[in-house]
């Protein structure tokens, strides 16, 4: 999958990305749809980064998922600025 940031740059998942990363992304990709503030998805991000996946311990914060979390993070105040606070 390829992942295009503002700034026009775009990520190759299996290229950019390890495979604990690809798994953190795709539970960070529904939590932007579900945080009810940024505060939430940022614990979210933060838990999921040092439980690794598979619970397999920290996941090292590359460039890539830096910039990728970050836009993810702008989408999530914009929503919540429109008013849509994700599910209930």
């Amino acid at each position: 999958m390829r992942i295009t940031i503002e700034t026009g740059i775009f990520y190759d998942t299996e290229r950019d990305f390890s495979s604990e990363e690809r798994h953190i992304l795709q539970k960070l990709f529904l939590w932007e749809t579900m945080a009810k503030s940024i505060e939430e998805f940022r614990n979210k991000k933060a838990e999921a980064l040092a439980k690794g996946w598979n619970l397999s311990g920290p996941v090292p914060m590359s460039a890539a998922m830096s910039a990728v979390t970050s836009e993810m993070e702008k989408r999530v105040m914009k929503r919540l600025r429109e008013g849509n606070s994700g599910s209930s």
